[in-house]
């Protein structure tokens, strides 16, 4: 109904299903009912409206700029008994700053925003991250990433509609960027996979609290060894062979 008269800034197909599977990917990253979570431009809380279920009471903070879209998810699609019970938070600073909560957040959540961020954004996000979360906190973000097919982002605004701009698009970034900015903050990021959206989606801890990883090959590396290494072992072993016949 409300997207009948006007853009929510997330497709209206499987809006349900699509919110659901962002709580998903927060309950297979460790999150708990008594999580405090600070979801980055939550919008018409798609996302939101599960984790503010889920969460216990004062949990749920939500950073939106277009204030107008929170209204719209408050008094549509949230009951208001369930805000009333849960106390959810919201914020509508343009810079991300999960500060003004004053908290210290155990997840952060960013979907789809790094997909119309500019590199400048996405490195406050990371700063605000790092200021107000705990030890062993988690963000979990997706991303579109660029290629020789597609350009990588350079300019320095928002791209999509926003508070500013009424004007769709989406853009991309390296993730050898994303990980290079998460390196100079002492941050480890873990490629997850692309979801039913076609997002990219990635996990960021600290280095210190980031579980250990299996040295795992490029895959074009990973061809070459099953299809060479074999071969080249017998061969050697044919060689040892020889050489033990061989008279001198």
């Amino acid at each position: 109904m409300l997207g009948a008269t006007e853009f929510l800034g997330v497709p209206l197909e499987q809006f349900e299903s699509g919110g659901r599977e962002q709580l998903t990917y927060l309950l297979r990253a460790g999150l708990n009912p008594h999580s405090k979570v600070c979801d980055l431009g939550c919008g018409v809380l798609r996302a939101g409206y599960w984790l503010i279920h889920f969460l216990d009471a004062g949990c749920y903070c939500g950073i939106e700029p277009h204030t107008a879209r929170v209204k719209m998810g408050l008094e549509t699609i949230l009951e208001q008994d369930v805000r009333e019970a849960k106390r959810p938070r919201f914020d509508g600073n343009a810079t991300f700053d999960a500060s003004v909560f004053r908290e210290r957040f155990d997840f952060f959540l960013a979907y789809s925003i790094w997909t119309h961020a500019s590199k400048r954004q996405i490195r406050l996000m990371l700063d605000s991250f790092l200021r107000c979360s705990t030890d062993d906190a988690v963000f979990l973000t997706t991303f579109l990433p660029a290629s020789w097919r597609f350009q990588d982002y350079v300019d320095d605004a928002w791209r999509g509609t926003s508070h500013e701009s009424t004007v769709p698009g989406c853009i991309r970034h390296r993730l050898s960027w994303i990980q290079a900015e998460c390196a100079l903050r002492e941050l480890l990021v873990s490629p997850l996979g692309r979801d039913t959206h076609e997002q990219y989606w990635l996990e960021i801890r600290r280095h210190a609290t980031a579980p250990a990883r299996k040295r795992r090959y490029p895959y074009w590396l990973r061809c070459l060894l099953v299809s060479v290494l074999p071969g080249a072992i017998l061969a050697k072993r044919a060689r040892r062979r020889t050489w033990g016949l061989r008279s001198y």
